[in-house]
């Protein structure tokens, strides 16, 4: 067993917003767990191409939106959206307040990836 306090962690800057990196590889559960937040008003062009991706929202709200605009969803406290198939999509806040998710991906990521949101295409790693 091991604890880990999320103020013991140097959070990592993803693109827009914060990403503190609980499990990651290293620590050989299996799966990484995130306490992501999202900048307020921002809209991020994301896709993970070697992981899955579920997030859960624990404050704040926002969208997720499917990349071809065939599905959308609003996203506030108690939601869970899953991208089960690698899929490229948005992530958009709300422009009140910042949004907090809770994210796990497998196969768990080594900790220190961040997007590229100024390219042309979806970010990715």
């Amino acid at each position: 067993m091991f604890i880990r306090d999320k103020s013991s962690i140097e959070p990592v800057e993803w693109g827009n917003g914060l990403s503190y990196r609980m499990l990651v590889e290293n620590d050989r559960m299996g799966f990484t767990l995130c306490h992501t937040v999202v900048k307020a008003g921002t809209k991020s062009k994301l896709e993970y191409r070697r992981h899955l991706e579920a997030c859960y929202c624990i404050s704040g709200s926002g969208r997720v939106e499917a990349a071809d605009g065939s599905a959308g969803q609003d996203v506030r406290p108690g939601v869970l959206y899953a991208l089960d198939q690698h899929d490229a999509h948005y992530l958009i806040a709300d422009p009140h307040c910042d949004m907090e998710l809770i994210s796990v991906f497998n196969p768990p990521l080594r900790g220190d990836e961040r997007h590229n949101l100024d390219s042309t295409g979806f970010s990715h790693y």
